[in-house]
């Protein structure tokens, strides 16, 4: 049976096995489009296609499980901030709807623009430091039962 995570077991998953993975630092690397390992190498080819492996240290990347997890960190961040934005600049000034979208809907693209690829670093790094999605070494279907 499966347990919770906690705390304590994240930081125990992170430190077993072949070595230390510390959290903040993967994040961290995610987060600037690094590798999680190493810091050096490039996380993606294209704006969203990660790299097969990093070029500088070799860990491979290409069986991370990262999914809907950076979408919908990028719709939970931007969401809250624009609406914020927009509620607190419709009580400051009297704007037209058609003002308030031509403010409002560019941010809207360009945060979530912005946010996508070090949100999917980020989520990278994340199972890569915890060993999930097939950074463990084990095979996954040993896992599964």
């Amino acid at each position: 049976m499966n347990q919770p995570m906690t705390a304590g077991t994240f930081a125990a998953r992170a430190n077993s096995q072949e070595g230390d993975r510390p959290l903040w630092p993967a994040l961290v690397n995610g987060f600037r489009c690094r590798c999680p390992n190493c810091g050096k190498g490039r996380l993606f080819n294209g704006f969203l296609k990660s790299v097969d492996s990093c070029s500088e240290c070799g860990q491979e990347i290409h069986h991370h499980r990262a999914d809907d997890l950076p979408p919908y960190l990028t719709v939970f961040i931007v969401g809250h901030v624009i609406v914020a934005g927009f509620m607190a600049l419709d009580e400051a000034v009297a704007l037209s709807m058609w003002t308030q979208l031509a403010i409002w809907v560019p941010v809207t693209i360009a945060m979530s623009l912005v946010l996508m690829q070090p949100l999917k670093g980020a989520t990278i790094a994340l199972q890569w430091s915890l060993r999930l999605g097939g950074f463990g070494g084990a095979d996954e279907a040993d896992r599964v039962g």
